[in-house]
Order: structure tokens, then C-alpha cells, then sequence
């Protein structure tokens, strides 16, 4: 049994590549281990804009999102999206009578954003996890439908209630347009071979802001909800990614000098 180890650790020695071991002073230095990382690209879809769909009869979406690995740390990252959402403003009581339709409008178009990743997760080799910090710049362009809208009267003896009716014909407003900026904090693990399950919260920051005349922007196609006197907005998603691998990088670990 010991001639065995004796020759298992011959024959270990002997198979060790020779760039690891230095002759100065009989020291033995192990300068670095070689290993490959995949790099390639990584596309998918946001899970969350079809279940807000299927539950909201008011709204439909969807959004391709990419990312492409530039560096060990750095993603190039897009998303691209179409949504329309429908909103009404209603002034109500307690008793839920004489519910009064202040407006009613829907809002479509498309957007793109286009940005990096900078994953701050240390993964083992062969893994591609990652717990990211990222930055966007947004444009959206759409078109707002003004279904209907009422009009407050002050003359209370033609309207008791206050309001009468503004207009119900569909009066569209196109050519419309945003742009932001956008910040977020996501992570990405992978569940199976190649899949990523992902989710991401995001801040905008509204920069330009082009509004018709009549109705101004409440709602911004990839931006949410446009709150009065505020320029920012929130917003997230879940997504579901394949991985495509096209080429490896040697990413160099370096290891501590170890003496005999």
C-alpha cells in the first residue's frame, strides 16, 4: 500500500505543467491557474408585462431584453418593448352613485433603451450568475387617444352635479415623444443549462417630455406613470434568458507563492 501512494505521487509530480514550479532558492511557485470563461450573448423575454396583460384588461405589452458580455464585469445590455395601456379618471362617492368619467384615454407606442451592466457578484469559474447595478438611456415614441372627457360647469341650476359631458368622440394625438434616463439593480442566476431567471427595479429620470396641446403625457410607453411636478418614475421586470455562447476568453486567477 505505501509503494502504491509513493507511486501516485510520482506519477502526480510528473503530470503537474512545468510553468508552475520555479528553480530559484528550491522554492515552488504556482503563478496562476488558466481557465476559460464563455462570452457571448444573452437574449430573452419580460414574464411580467403578459401577466400584468392576462390580469389587466386595460393594458398589453411585451419587451425582448439583451445583454452581451464585453468584459469579466461589464455587460453591453438593451431592451426592446411595445406597450398600451388604457386609464380613466373617475370622480365618485362613497355610495358609488352618480360616478362621474372625468377623462378617458389610451396611450401606445414602442420605446428602446440601450445601456451597460456592471456585475458586482464574484462568480466560481464556469458559472455566470450576477448581482448587477446598470444605467439606460430610454427614448419612446407614441400617440395618445382621448376617448372621452367632461367639463366642469359652475352653473349649477343646467348641471347640478358639476360636470357635463366635454366630447366622446376618439380624438387621436400622435408624433409624441420621451426620453430618460434610467438606473436599476437586477441579478441573474441561472436555473437550468444556458436559462437565466432575472428581475431588475428601475429608476427614470424624465429629460425631454413632448406633449400635445390638449392632453399632456400621464403615461409613458416603458416609462409608467407621469406624476405632476415630478420627473421620475419607477418601474421593473422579470425575465427568462438563453445564454449563446460564441467564443472563450482565458481569464488568469492568480494564486499565492507556495515554499517547500
Amino acid at each position: 500500500m505505501f509503494r502504491f501512494f509513493i507511486s501516485l505521487l510520482i506519477i502526480t509530480a510528473i503530470g503537474q505543467p512545468a510553468e508552475l514550479y520555479g528553480q530559484a532558492g528550491g522554492n515552488v511557485t504556482r503563478d496562476s491557474i488558466r481557465k476559460s470563461e464563455e462570452y457571448g450573448l444573452r437574449v430573452g423575454v419580460d414574464l411580467s408585462r403578459p401577466l400584468i396583460a392576462t390580469l389587466n384588461e386595460d393594458y398589453s405589452g411585451i419587451e425582448l431584453v439583451g445583454d452581451y458580455r464585453l468584459s469579466y464585469k461589464f455587460y453591453l445590455a438593451a431592451e426592446l418593448g411595445n406597450e398600451s395601456r388604457n386609464t380613466r379618471e373617475l370622480l365618485d362617492n362613497e355610495e358609488d352613485i352618480n360616478i362621474i368619467s372625468l377623462y378617458d384615454y389610451e396611450a401606445s407606442g414602442s420605446y428602446l433603451k440601450v445601456g451597460v451592466d456592471y456585475n458586482t457578484y464574484e462568480n466560481w469559474y464556469g458559472m455566470n450568475n450576477s448581482l448587477f447595478v446598470g444605467a439606460r438611456y430610454a427614448f419612446s415614441t407614441f400617440s395618445n387617444t382621448l376617448n372621452s372627457y367632461s367639463l366642469y360647469d359652475s352653473n349649477r341650476y343646467w348641471s347640478p352635479g358639476g360636470f357635463v359631458t366635454g366630447s366622446d368622440q376618439p380624438r387621436e394625438f400622435s408624433g409624441l415623444n420621451a426620453s430618460w434616463l434610467e438606473l436599476l439593480l437586477g441579478v441573474k442566476a441561472e436555473i437550468i443549462a444556458n436559462f437565466y431567471l432575472g428581475a431588475s427595479v428601475r429608476l427614470g429620470l424624465l429629460i425631454t417630455n413632448k406633449e400635445s396641446e390638449v392632453l399632456p403625457n400621464l403615461w409613458i410607453p416603458g416609462f409608467n406613470r407621469v406624476t405632476d411636478g415630478s420627473s421620475f418614475g419607477v418601474g421593473f421586470n422579470y425575465t427568462l434568458t438563453y445564454f449563446l455562447p460564441l467564443y472563450k476568453k482565458t481569464r488568469v486567477a492568480p494564486k499565492p507563492r507556495e515554499e517547500e
